[in-house]
């Protein structure tokens, strides 16, 4: 099963750090891209693929304009569509339900106000706690419990640098370049 995220309603200007947080959050928990709808942001998107370039994996930031269309697209080429909202039903309840469909997910986020087209058209409206909070955390904890604690393990071994995990200190190698900087 494939998962990417749908991130409705980015506005440029007040969500550039926010749909950033969604974009890193999603390709370090396993996810394989995610799609912004809203305002198009160009350098939000340079600057994700700049992480991916980095730190590796195959993660991709795309634009749709139309989501609507998107989300009828989406079912029609078999796959279905979760929405992490507070009103729906609970995580803890519904994620098994979710793991057991090999069909892709498409994980839709919030921006500012959800259209009930969202709610009507997703198989599963996942709520992560009942309280307002951060669509970056919901994303988290969803992205956690699909997949059973197994995108912890994930690594990106194609990027230029590395975290060697340590009790103090940062451990950070950087892989050979071919303009000879670097270091192993």
């Amino acid at each position: 099963m494939e998962v990417k995220v749908l991130r409705l309603d980015h506005r440029r200007v007040r969500d550039a750090r926010i749909t950033t947080h969604v974009c890193l959050t999603a390709r370090a928990l396993g996810a394989s891209g995610v799609y912004l709808s809203g305002d198009h942001d160009k350098k939000l998107m340079e600057n994700v693929q700049d992480v991916v370039k980095r730190w590796g994996g195959d993660f991709q930031v795309e634009y749709r304009k139309g989501w609507q269309n998107f989300l009828d697209e989406w079912k029609n080429n078999g796959g279905e569509i979760v929405h992490l909202t507070m009103y729906g039903e609970p995580v803890q309840d519904i994620t098994p339900k979710i793991r057991n469909s090999s069909r892709d997910k498409l994980v839709v986020v919030g921006g500012s106000r959800v259209p009930s087209k969202v709610y009507q058209e997703a198989e599963w409206n996942v709520s992560v706690t009942t309280q307002p909070h951060s669509e970056v955390s919901s994303l988290a904890i969803f992205l956690h419990m699909l997949q059973e604690g197994k995108e912890l393990d994930l690594e990106f071994t194609d990027g230029e640098m590395k975290v060697i995990p340590s009790a103090h200190g940062k451990n950070v190698v950087m892989k050979n370049r071919s303009d000879g900087s670097g270091s192993d």
